[in-house]
């Protein structure tokens, strides 16, 4: 009888042993499949003849074959960090359903992107969308980048409970992913205030409690912010023991370190430490070297990763391609004065009021040395007017000298009256390349949606990916496009767990981002910040265009996406693969679909954090 592609059989069973040769999106044919022999020996040839026929390149596709949207001619970078290679992309509900030569295949929508990279949706592992996210669920400055997913929660700050705000933005439906980690800060004011003392037996026992919650409902894990208040109250022993429990669910441990600055390597090592002794993965955020007396200390940071991750500690990092970041103007204020809300009664101590002058001017001369337009002001309650100013300008219409003493008089004037936001200027471009090019890092945005009202804020909420793509590999080639690609995507994807995004493969979720390699680049300035990029044509969200021709149509087709408790696995997700920069996986053009990841193992509740093995 007539069977498949026309090869006549007997009706006989093919055994495991075989269909084990052939590629996973053949095997189900196959089975399905009469002829035998014969029909096999067929499927194994048309595999032999590469990936893109054994998806069905090396013949037009079935008339029945009709996708929602066809992506056709573009040169797909997969996120694997294999190199590009040219084909279609057929795209059916929120799915990549076929990748090859679809030929006239019907579709509702034929996207011409000959001439464009094909990629992976650009995976933000540290942004800040929950300020804004209801009154700007287009998330207009993340998707015209070609973020397709943001995480937030991050530098100990998230919404509590979190199960009720989850929810919330899943009845939403923004136009990208959304997930969350439980922010450290956020558990600790709920149960201690802004005290500066270690919690007693019965507080440490509610914050696990509320850890153990947030991951049940749905966090990727533990955020801190050791920096900020009340974080930078908590001893070591406090965070270690809260990351065990976030360990206990399968999440992650991702921190602003306590020091970005003197005491960055310090910081680093105490990172490394949680995750040692929790047994947790850990991730760096924003990781960047301040003040000018610590310019080129990557070297000595990347090589405490290395040597922790030669003895078992799974860490890495996420950074933004910019010498500036952006905070609040009080973290030039020592923390152990704004301890249970009393500045001002300290301030009033003389005594106490010396020792706080001593460390603000310490930290000003250690970022900002005697230049007081390295600060610059984002927003301030108090005066709407400062937007876009620099410190100088402030003490320029003040009548006051640029000198540091003003500077920390002008900045206590500014906390009493509201406070302010603000860019400091103090990090190095050659640390910034370094970290780049690290096996171990990985591209976040750390940048908040805004509306036009919110100030003069970083350019990095409009322009982080652009200005990877085109600043730092097109311009300047400090790496590879493929590598560039792989930390927007697949790695990303596999630190956070998810374990159907961040590829372009058959089976996939549909998140993709469609740019021209010739043209990208970002136009978002500390000065005029709010600039949309250029070269990043088409954005898809679970199989819908969010971005067309460069501009939002408004879909908003996002999800939100849980941590591995909430998923139903509750165990830890495998660590991802690191790869040298500049070296490729096998070559796979097309792997096959893994849209259904087999679950991983069981977690290890105690001993050292896994280690993502070097290929």
């Amino acid at each position: 009888m007539a069977t498949g592609a026309g090869i006549a059989g007997p009706a006989r069973r093919i055994p495991a042993r075989r269909l084990a040769a052939l590629p996973r999106p053949m095997r189900s044919r196959a089975r399905a499949g009469r002829g035998g022999a014969r029909r096999l020996a067929a499927l194994l040839a048309l595999a032999a003849a590469g990936p893109l026929a054994a998806q069905g390149g090396g013949a037009p596709p079935a008339a029945a074959e009709r996708y929602d949207i066809v992506l056709r001619g573009g040169t797909i970078i997969d996120g694997t960090g294999n190199p590009g290679y040219v084909a279609d992309v057929g795209i059916r509900g929120d799915r990549i359903a076929r990748i090859g030569k679809l030929g006239d295949a019907a579709a509702g929508r034929v996207v011409d992107a000959k001439g464009l990279v094909v990629s992976p949706g650009f995976i933000d592992p540290h942004s800040h969308a929950v300020g804004r996210i209801f009154q700007l669920p287009t998330a207009d400055g993340y998707v015209l980048q070609g973020i397709t997913t943001v995480t937030d929660g991050n530098d100990g700050g998230s919404p509590l409970p979190l199960g009720p705000f989850l929810d919330s933005v899943a009845r939403l439906k923004p136009s990208l992913n959304l997930a969350l980690f439980v922010g450290h800060g956020s558990v600790r004011r709920a149960v201690m205030g802004t005290a500066n003392r270690a919690p007693t037996a019965e507080e440490l026992e509610r914050m696990k409690g509320l850890v153990a919650r947030a991951m049940r409902d749905g966090a990727l894990g533990l955020s801190t912010g050791l920096a900020y208040v009340p974080g930078q109250y908590a001893r070591t022993e406090e965070v270690i023991e809260l990351a065990k429990v976030a360990a206990q669910y399968g999440g992650i441990y991702i921190s602003h370190m306590r020091d970005e600055g003197g005491g960055v390597l310090a910081s680093v090592k105490e990172t490394i430490r949680i995750g040692e002794e929790a047994g947790i993965p850990v991730q760096i955020s924003h990781h960047k070297v301040g003040g000018r007396k610590q310019f080129g200390q990557s070297v000595q940071s990347l090589a405490l990763m290395r040597e922790a991750r030669s003895r078992g500690v799974d860490i890495t990092f996420d950074q933004y391609p910019y010498t500036a970041s952006s905070t609040g103007l009080g973290l030039i204020i020592p923390g152990w004065a704004q301890a249970d809300n009393k500045l001002e009664e300290r301030l009033a101590d003389p005594a106490q009021a010396a020792k706080i002058r001593a460390g603000m001017l310490a930290f000003i001369d250690e970022r900002f040395g005697d230049d007081p337009s390295k600060i610059q002001l984002v927003k301030c309650r108090s005066d709407s007017s400062l937007a876009g100013k620099t410190m100088a300008d402030a003490l320029k219409a003040d009548g006051k000298p640029p000198t540091q003493d003003a500077v920390a008089d002008e900045v206590l004037e500014l906390q009493r009256n509201g406070g302010c936001s603000a860019i400091f200027h103090s990090y190095d471009e050659g640390d910034v390349v370094r970290l780049m090019r690290s096996d171990y890092g990985m591209i976040g945005t750390d940048g908040a949606l805004s509306l036009p009202g919110d100030g003069s804020p970083h350019p990095r909420a409009f322009g982080t990916y652009p200005r990877v793509l085109g600043r730092y590999v097109r311009e300047q080639g400090a790496l590879p496009l493929e590598s560039a690609i792989r930390k927007m995507t697949s790695f990303p994807a596999q630190r956070l767990g998810l374990q159907d995004r961040g590829l372009v493969r058959e089976g996939m979720v549909a998140d993709l981002t469609l740019f021209d390699p010739k043209t990208v680049i970002d136009r978002a300035t500390y000065t005029q910040p709010r600039q949309d990029p250029v070269g990043i044509e088409y954005v898809i969200v679970s199989g819908q265009l969010v971005v067309d021709r460069g501009k939002v149509t408004g879909a908003r087709p996002g999800q939100v996406l849980f941590g591995p408790a909430r998923r139903g696995a509750g165990i830890p997700h495998p660590p991802p693969t690191i790869r040298p920069t500049g070296t490729r996986a096998p070559a796979k053009p097309n792997p096959p679909p893994a849209s259904r990841a087999p679950p991983p193992p069981a977690p290890a509740r105690s001993g050292p954090a896994r280690l993502a093995r070097l290929p």
